[in-house]
């Protein structure tokens, strides 16, 4: 069985919808594909009915912007219940971040010589949730200041760069707790990944485990191999479950295709196991795998 539990529609910023995505992890040989829009699941049905029709089995899920000792910290949750209220509504105040942070951005990039507007932005975005520096990557590439998403985030929109807004990302402890109320589950995405150093850390990543977490994200593109296998160890000593996952964009984020590391049959299990001990707890109507 291939398992892959990170992916990305254009729900929020991927390239592919719902089903274009769950067709393609069809092609590609999956069994089981988790799609994980950022903040949202508004997704999830168009994914659903696009399993049923290719055979895959879909895990639905959403990658939530969180803080973390003042680090960004992303936490994929899967199988919540999606109208629970407080997680609704925690869920709008980070998506209207996103969003507000729009116009600082277009001027500050304006600011800088480029011919950027909202309106250019906005159209980069038509089916998404909210949006995000994806977006303007689009935009700055639509208007041939940049050759991809990731030159642009390098030349502008990265933390630190002339282009970058801060924005409001849900404390990541409270978010743990506020997904088990909603009787789903947690696994801290690429945790060792993109800023270049051990964030959260092992000492960090026992005290997640202790407030509820479920699992991390061990093989991911953004791991070396020494990384994951001191990942899984940590893992391994926590007694958490470890995944793998693309972290598929389609054409917005180059190296990452679907299926290119995949979770294995048994943490899979392991990982749905607590899903359904978290509904139990919960009384919350949750979405329910059946495993091929």
């Amino acid at each position: 069985m291939r398992i892959d539990l990170h992916t990305h529609s254009r729900v929020s910023d991927g390239t592919d919808s719902p089903a274009e995505l769950v067709a393609a992890a069809a092609a590609a040989g999956l069994d089981v594909v988790a799609l994980t829009d950022h903040d949202t699941a508004a997704g999830w049905a168009e994914a659903l009915a696009a399993g049923e029709e290719h055979g895959v089995t879909v895990v639905p899920g959403m990658e939530i912007s969180t803080r973390y000792d003042g680090h960004a910290v992303h936490l994929l949750a899967y199988l919540p219940d999606p109208s629970y209220p407080p997680l609704v509504a925690e869920l709008d105040r980070v998506l209207s971040g996103r969003v507000g942070r729009l116009p600082a951005m277009v001027e500050r990039l304006q600011g800088l010589g480029i011919a950027i507007t909202e309106q250019d932005v906005l159209a980069r975005s038509a089916d998404a949730a909210a949006t995000g520096r994806p977006h303007v990557a689009d935009a700055l590439v639509a208007l041939g200041v940049v050759d991809s998403r990731d030159e642009a985030f390098d030349r502008y929109l990265a933390a630190g760069r002339p282009g970058f807004v801060d924005r409001y990302a849900a404390p990541l402890v409270p978010m743990i707790g506020l997904v088990a109320a909603a009787g789903g589950v947690t696994v801290i995405a690429h945790p060792w990944g993109r800023i270049g150093r051990e964030q959260p850390s092992a000492e960090a990543l026992a005290e997640l485990a202790a407030a509820g977490l479920s699992g991390i994200e061990v093989d991911h593109q953004d791991h070396a191999p020494a990384v994951r296998e001191r990942l899984r160890g940590i893992a391994r000593d926590l007694d958490l479950v470890a995944t793998g996952s693309s972290d598929y964009h389609g054409t917005g984020k180059t190296g990452h295709p679907l299926g290119v590391n995949t979770t294995a049959p048994s943490e899979l299990e392991r990982l749905l196991s607590r899903a359904a001990a978290a509904a139990a707890a919960s009384g919350r109507r949750t979405p329910s795998v059946v495993l091929p």
